[in-house]
């Protein structure tokens, strides 16, 4: 159960954290949005979970949000030393702002709970991916400029990796009609979506839910055998190539009890998304978004 947006908006919405972390999953994904604030004011400058790239300084820093909360959970899943279990749980970062500055921030974040991490070696070019050392907590990141050349790049061999990122999105299309752009996505097959292997540093690939069913959220229909098929096969690749694989964002509710949440990831019915959480619970999808936290985390734990 991948957390989506799991964050404060503009001062509301605070609970976000606290209703997944109170699901009781063996394991569960929290997604953070970060922007970079400049220091000003008499503050230092700092990294602050937030849905834009302009944020205005109110906002919360990463370490005070995610890593301050999770800190109990983290410290007892040390002392218990269940490592079969490890990671317990999956930070995913979205950069919103890519400064150098921002990315030595969140590296030295990172370091300072280094004893949390899942890592691995700094492997030689062309070298396959080495082993993870599990931790209980996972970091992922994406393909924002400069990410790779700052957190793996600049790492040297044998040294560890404290995150890890996507692979590249597949230049489809220079088509600019949406409409256009859509079908075409709908019908790439999997080996053009997801034409790259696992790399050392590049772990995992990310997917909008217009790659299953044309048009996305807002556009689907019933879902299909067809649809089905399409998606177990997206998935297969992925795994064939070493990646784990995340679909976003997939929610089911009527717009008047939106707590905040994008209006194009709405499949605009309960039943309508409980059918495409239960065929990527199915299919094996590694992180299923949603801002419907408890519903697909019932699912998940009736699977286990």
């Amino acid at each position: 159960m991948h957390a989506h947006n799991c964050y404060p908006d503009e001062g509301q919405w605070a609970d976000r954290i606290e209703r997944a972390l109170k699901l009781g999953l063996s394991q569960v994904a929290i997604e953070q949005d970060l922007a970079w604030v400049p220091a000003s004011g008499g503050r230092a400058a700092r990294s602050v979970v937030s849905h834009t790239d302009k944020p205005t300084g109110a906002e919360p820093t990463l370490d005070e949000h995610f890593f301050a909360r999770v800190r109990p959970i983290m410290e007892k899943a040390l002392a218990d030393n269940q490592r079969e279990r490890w990671p317990l749980m999956v930070l995913h970062l979205d950069f919103k702002t890519n400064e150098i500055e921002h990315h030595k921030y969140v590296w030295d974040l990172l370091k300072r709970h280094e004893r949390w991490l899942t890592m691995a070696k700094k492997a030689a070019p062309g070298s396959p991916p080495l082993p993870l050392a599990a931790g209980p907590l996972l970091v992922l990141t994406e393909n924002g400029t400069g990410q790779e050349a700052d957190f793996s790049d600049a790492v040297a061999v044998g040294d560890p990796l404290l995150l890890f990122g996507t692979t590249p999105s597949p230049q489809l299309t220079r088509e600019e009609d949406p409409d256009r752009r859509a079908k075409i996505l709908a019908a790439a097959q999997p080996s053009v979506l997801v034409p790259w292997k696992a790399t050392n540093y590049r772990r995992w690939t990310n997917f909008a839910w217009g790659a299953i069913e044309e048009g996305g959220q807002q556009k689907a229909d019933g879902w299909t055998a067809a649809d089905a098929a399409r998606l177990n096969a997206i998935v297969t690749r992925a795994h064939d190539q070493g990646l784990w694989v995340r679909f976003y964002t997939l929610n089911g509710h009527l717009p008047a009890s939106s707590q905040g949440w994008t209006a194009g990831y709405n499949f605009g019915s309960a039943a309508a998304v409980r059918a495409r959480w239960q065929a990527a619970i199915d299919a094996g999808v590694d992180f299923i978004a949603t801002d419907q936290y408890e519903g697909l985390a019932e699912l998940v734990a009736r699977k286990r």
